[in-house]
């Protein structure tokens, strides 16, 4: 059987590590010439598949390859855009094939979230009606490490170090001055549904004194009196009091305390920034002076200070990706599977689609306190492993040194255009 192509694609909001997934895919698929002749990259994500406006990644140097490990952000460029339903939209499906078909394209790398990994299943499904089979693989990322089945998701690791050591050292601040000035620090992080990084600012701390001394989830209804006198009590009891708040905090009806009322490209509320809102309560009702911060995009992209676990893992997902997709397996997505906590040992295995797409995994209720302000001991033993070891990028003048890719077109060959 001659060698065919090999498309990979990033989707959803980036992470500090997935080029790391990316560098696994094309050094292991570089190591099969004779069963995958090319990795082509989608330019934005599946919109450059859709579009025929992809990369191949086969004129970048191994070297450039290499350092993509090191490099933030998305390489080849990302895209919130969902392929909706087979029979609601089958003309992308239909396209999508067909782009595929004519660049002898016969695997495909999904490396994104629940979205992702549902349209992953979904072309795996409909190329072999098509007449185009298409091995599929999902390839899981996400910071907010909400997938199901694998332990955890390359991409979080590294985003909760960031915050732990953000909350500590912002903590450190806060206490120095809280005698005469501020009192209050509000750190707010990415988690629309599921509380996994705001759990992960409360590994800063390991005592009832240390910073964070709230943590709202969006796993626990927002109680205001009960949040103001516990701000109330750390502020009486310490001197200053750090919370730390989940983009996705809610009221017990299911109402976002920041829902700004307009909807992203995926249909999920819009979310207009949780601490400042939190802010005016403590205001409001305390007078405490405050501060707030949202981490946003810095969380994300923050490859300066990763998690040398989460590179670890994001490469060996995309180079395990490649090996089961040369092995036949289709429809399925590698994920990590936790043999200990400590020593910390975990190994990948695989897991299908179907029991991963659109699927959403919650932080544990085992993970909480009971008063709902703070991560259990289990939750630490969960959390603290991902946090390991650093893995700092080069530095050239105080500044880190990421490459730059040639981005070499691949030469289109339908004549007829796609818009998206």
């Amino acid at each position: 059987m001659p060698a065919m192509n090999a498309f990979y694609a990033q989707s959803g909001g980036v992470t500090a590590v997935i080029n790391a997934t990316a560098c696994g895919v094309i050094e292991t698929a570089r190591k099969h010439k004779n069963k995958i002749a090319n990795v082509y990259a989608g330019n934005n994500g599946i919109i450059g598949a859709l579009t025929e406006d992809m990369i191949n990644t086969n004129r970048e140097s191994a070297r450039t390859i290499a350092a993509l490990k090191h490099m933030p952000g998305g390489a080849f460029g990302s895209a919130r855009y969902k392929l909706k339903g087979i029979e609601e939209n089958r003309a992308e499906y239909e396209r999508l094939i067909q782009v595929f078909k004519e660049h002898d394209i016969g695997y495909f790398f999904y490396n994104g979230g629940n979205d992702s990994m549902d349209t992953a299943h979904k072309v795996s499904l409909i190329s072999k009606k098509l007449g185009h089979p298409v091995i599929a693989l999902g390839v899981p990322k996400t910071v907010d490490n909400d997938l199901p089945v694998t332990d955890n998701c390359p991409g979080f690791g590294s985003v909760a170090k960031y915050v732990a050591v953000s909350t500590r050292e912002a903590a450190m601040d806060v206490a120095s001055m809280a005698k005469t000035s501020t009192k209050v620090f509000i750190l707010e992080v990415m988690g629309r549904h599921a509380g996994w990084i705001a759990a992960a600012g409360g590994l800063a701390g390991d005592k009832p004194q240390d910073a964070p001394h709230i943590i709202l989830f969006p796993e626990v209804p927002f109680n205001k009196r009960a949040f103001l006198k516990r701000v109330k009590d750390c502020v009486h009891e310490y001197d200053y009091c750090v919370i730390v708040v989940s983009e996705g905090a809610r009221y017990k009806n299911g109402k976002f305390l920041a829902e700004a009322g307009t909807r992203d490209a995926f249909g999920h509320a819009q979310l207009g920034g949780v601490a400042p809102v939190v802010a005016q309560i403590v205001r409001d009702n305390l007078g405490f002076k405050y501060h707030y911060a949202i981490a946003d995009y810095l969380q994300r992209s923050a490859r300066h200070i990763a998690s040398a676990v989460d590179v670890e893992q994001a490469y060996a997902v995309g180079r395990e990706a490649v090996r089961y997709a040369l092995a036949g397996k289709t429809a399925v997505m590698p994920v990590i599977k936790r043999v200990s906590d400590s020593p910390y040992r975990w190994k990948i295995t695989d897991a299908p689609l179907a029991r991963i797409a659109n699927k959403e995994k919650m932080l544990p209720a085992r993970y909480i306190t009971k008063d709902g302000f703070g991560i259990t001991a289990a939750g630490r033993r969960y959390l603290e492993p991902l946090i390991y070891g650093e893995d700092y990028p080069p530095y050239i003048n105080g500044l880190p040194k990421y490459p730059t890719l040639k981005n070499v077109a691949v030469k289109p060959k339908l004549g007829t255009k796609f818009v998206v």
